[in-house]
C-alpha cells in the first residue's frame, strides 16, 4: 500500500494508480492463492475473475464519491454523508474497523507461513506463530515511533514486490505447464466458485484506500478513473495469471500439501531454489509492508470514527503525529485472530466484512446519485451483486460443517459492532435513532456549493 508523504503532496496520475495497485496486490495473494486453488480447483483463475467483477462494480461508486467528496474520511465520510451519523452508520464504520483487523491478520498469518519455510518441516508450524506475532509486534512500535521509514520504505517494497510476481508469471507461464488442469472439467460447481471468488474477495479492497488520498491528487477528474477502474482491472489480470500458474505447475494433491505458502512452492518448481527463495522474499516484503501500511491507515481510520463521536475520545488522541489507539488495538486483536483463527475462517471474515462495508457505500451512492452526478442504476447492480455474493458466501459456507462455525464469527463482527455504537450512545445519553437525521444533508450542502461555483 503505498502511502501519501504528507498534506502538502500533490499525487500524479501513476502515484494515485500505486496506492490502488499496493492495497490490492498486498499480502492477501500470497495468504490465499493455496486456499483458492483447494476450493475451487481450475477454475482458480475464474474465481478471481467474479470477485474482480464485483470489485469493479463498486470501484464505480467509489469513484463518484470521491470526486464529489475528496479528503481523508473516505469510506467512513461517505456513509455518514449518505445515510447521518445513527447507530447503523457508527456500526457499519466500527464493522469497517474489524475487517482491517481482519487484513492484518491475513498478512501476518502469510507473513509466518513464508518465514516458517526457511525452517526444518517439523518445525514450522512452531514458526508460523512466532513469526506471525513478532512483526505485528514490531511494526506497531515501527508505526509509533518511526512513521516517516513506513512512509520512505513503502514505494521501495511495492515495487520490489511487482518486479518479483512479474518474473514469478513470465517464467512461469513460459516454462512448460499442464494446461489441462485448468480446463472446465477441473471446475467446481457454478455455485462452488461464486463462494470461492468470495472468500477472496479481501485480496481487492485495497482500492478503496485510493479514496483516503484524494485530497492531495492533483488532477482527479483524470487520476481517479485511471486509478479505481484501471487499477481493477489491472489486478484482476494479475491474480488470474498468478492463478493460473499455481495450478499449471502444481498438482491439486501439492496444493493442498502447501496451501499456506502455494506460491514460493510453484515457483520453486520451475525456478529451483532460487525461485523460492525470491517468492519468500517478495511475500515477507509484501505482507511487511501491507501489515505497516494497514496500521498507518487503521490509527487514521479510527481518529476519523472518533471525531465522528462514533468511539471514545481516546481514540482521537495524537502520539509523535501518529493516532496510536486504533493501531494497538487492531494489533492486540490481529494476534488473537491469526494464531487462535484458522485461514479460511480469516478469509470468510474478512471478505464478508468488506463485502457488507461496499454493499453500503454502493447504496450511498444510490442515496446521493444526483449529487455526485452517478448512474444509479449501475450502483444498484453494485449493491445487488455485493448482496448476492454475501449470501452465497454464508450459504455455501453453512452447508459445510467444517465451516458452519465460521458464521458465528461473522455474526460475532456485526453485533459487537452494534453493541459498541449503542454502549457509546447511552454512554452520552445520545438519540438511538438507527439513522442520522441529518442523512444526505451534508451531499445537498455539497451540491449546492458546487452549483455555486
Amino acid at each position: 500500500m503505498a502511502i501519501s508523504s504528507g498534506p502538502e503532496a500533490r499525487l500524479g496520475t501513476w502515484s494515485t494508480l500505486s496506492i490502488g495497485l499496493g492495497g490490492m496486490v498486498g499480502g492477501g495473494i500470497f495468504a490465499v492463492t493455496g486456499l483458492t486453488v483447494q476450493i475451487t480447483r481450475g477454475g482458480a483463475p475464474i474465481a478471481f475473475l467474479i470477485a474482480g467483477i464485483v470489485a469493479l462494480l463498486t470501484s464505480y461508486s467509489y469513484l463518484k464519491l470521491t470526486l464529489s467528496f475528496p479528503g481523508e474520511g473516505g469510506t467512513v465520510d461517505f456513509l455518514n454523508r449518505a445515510f447521518g451519523t445513527g447507530i447503523i452508520t457508527g456500526a457499519a464504520n466500527i464493522m469497517l474497523l474489524f475487517s482491517y483487523v481482519v487484513l492484518v491478520s491475513v498478512y501476518a498469518y502469510a507473513f509466518g507461513s513464508y518465514g516458517s519455510g526457511f525452517f526444518a518441516v517439523a518445525e514450522q508450524g512452531f514458526w508460523t506463530h512466532v513469526l506471525a506475532s513478532g512483526v505485528v509486534v514490531a511494526l506497531v512500535f515501527v508505526n509509533l515511533f518511526g512513521g516517516s521509514l513506513v512512509v520512505r520504505a513503502e514505494n521501495l517494497f511495492n515495487a520490489l514486490k511487482l518486479v518479483l510476481l512479474a518474473g514469478f508469471i513470465v517464467i512461469g507461464l513460459i516454462t512448460p505447464m499442464e494446461w489441462h488442469r485448468l480446463s472446465p472439467e477441473s471446475y467446481v460447481s457454478p455455485m462452488g466458485m461464486i463462494a470461492g471468488a468470495m472468500l477472496i474477495f479481501l485480496n481487492y479492497e485495497g482500492f478503496e484506500l485510493i479514496a483516503n488520498a484524494s485530497k492531495d491528487v492533483a488532477r482527479p477528474e483524470r487520476s481517479l478513473p485511471i486509478a479505481y477502474v484501471g487499477g481493477v482491472l489491472l489486478v484482476i489480470v494479475i491474480y488470474m495469471l498468478i492463478a493460473m500458474v499455481v495450478v499449471g505447475h502444481l498438482s491439486f494433491a501439492e496444493v493442498a500439501a502447501n496451501s499456506d505458502n502455494a506460491l514460493s512452492v510453484t515457483a520453486q518448481q520451475f525456478m529451483g531454489r532460487t525461485g523460492f527463495l525470491a517468492i519468500a522474499v517478495a511475500a515477507l516484503l509484501a505482507t511487511s509492508s501491507a501489515i505497516n501500511a494497514t496500521f498507518y491507515s487503521t490509527g487514521r481510520l479510527a481518529f476519523i470514527i472518533a471525531q465522528s463521536d462514533e468511539l471514545p475520545e481516546r481514540f482521537a488522541r495524537s502520539f509523535r503525529g501518529q493516532h496510536p489507539a486504533g493501531t494497538v488495538v487492531t494489533a492486540v486483536l490481529a494476534l488473537v485472530v491469526a494464531n487462535f483463527v484458522p485461514l479460511d475462517a480469516i478469509a470468510t471474515m474478512g471478505s464478508a466484512g468488506f463485502l457488507l462495508i461496499f454493499m453500503a457505500v454502493n447504496l450511498a451512492n444510490v442515496r446521493m446519485a444526483r449529487q455526485t452526478g452517478s448512474r444509479a442504476w449501475l450502483s444498484v447492480i453494485a449493491a445487488l451483486a455485493t448482496g448476492f455474493a454475501l449470501a452465497i458466501l454464508c450459504i455455501e459456507v453453512d452447508e459445510n460443517p467444517a465451516t458452519r462455525n465460521h458464521l458465528w464469527i461473522l455474526v460475532g463482527m456485526i453485533v459487537t459492532s452494534l453493541a459498541i455504537e449503542t454502549a457509546r450512545r447511552a454512554s452520552r445519553g445520545a438519540h438511538m435513532h438507527l439513522l442520522g437525521p441529518e442523512a444526505g444533508c451534508a451531499a445537498e450542502s455539497s451540491a449546492n456549493a458546487r452549483a455555486e461555483r
